[in-house]
């Protein structure tokens, strides 16, 4: 893939997931705003454009991508975000809250701002629930429809949301949401370092707290920079 100061940060990351990680280091959001330019971002965030373009150059020369998600049909995509992601994060919600109850039971006096991590995680485990429950109920299942449409050369009828990109706003303004919220709890944990008098469960916290949001960014990035774009590329050439 061609990289140069026009080309697209969620389009670099889905051509090679290994991108990602120089995207972390250099603190630029390959998900949620995965849209922007390497020019746009390294503009926005006062960094070094060359330097950016060299290292990622250097990872594409050296590294390849496991997982082509490119290459899958949008049905296997969803059952695999459904497998490795929605999973997950069902799974990791009552871990990561019961951690945050015990914590900011035992440290909450000596450090408050763990009260205020704890009320926006649990916003965002409310909101991601319902969330991927829409995801599973309405959206996935259209995807399989419309890829079983495009592999058969079938007609599809108009669904009654009017169209995939409806919902698809919708699920980005979801994703939106979580960045954000993300980025503030990162913010309030120091990017999730513990505090000298942490005890094992509250350094147990945090690292699981980083560990859902790397998570979290590899979920939003599959959904946002290629599947959605699958799903919306097939649909108009299915309803042409």
């Amino acid at each position: 893939m061609e990289i140069n100061k026009n080309t697209i940060v969620g389009d670099l990351v889905a051509d090679n997931y290994k991108a990602a990680t120089i995207f972390s280091n250099y603190k630029i959001d390959f998900c949620c705003n995965g849209n922007r330019s390497l020019e746009t971002v390294c503009s926005d965030n006062e960094l070094d454009l060359e330097s950016l373009i060299i290292n990622l150059k250097e990872t594409f020369k050296t590294e390849n991508n496991s997982d082509d998600y490119q290459k899958w049909d949008i049905g296997f995509l969803a059952d695999y975000v459904y497998n490795n992601h929605h999973i997950y994060v069902e799974n990791k919600i009552p871990e990561i809250k019961q951690y945050l109850n015990k914590i900011c039971s035992v440290h909450g006096a000596e450090h408050p701002e763990l009260f205020e991590i704890n009320n926006l995680f649990i916003g965002a485990s409310d909101a991601l629930t319902l969330h991927m429950k829409k995801e599973e109920l309405i959206l996935f299942p259209y995807f399989k429809k419309l890829a079983v449409a495009f592999k058969n050369n079938n007609d599809m009828d108009l669904p009654g949301f009017g169209t995939v990109k409806n919902p698809i706003a919708i699920m980005h303004q979801d994703h939106d949401t979580e960045g954000d919220r993300f980025r503030e709890i990162s913010k309030l944990t120091n990017n999730y370092t513990p505090p000298t008098d942490a005890c094992n469960s509250y350094k147990t916290t945090f690292a699981l707290l980083k560990e859902f949001e790397a998570d979290l960014h590899k979920h939003i990035h599959i959904e946002n920079n290629i599947l959605f774009k699958k799903a919306i590329e097939i649909e108009t050439q299915l309803l042409k």
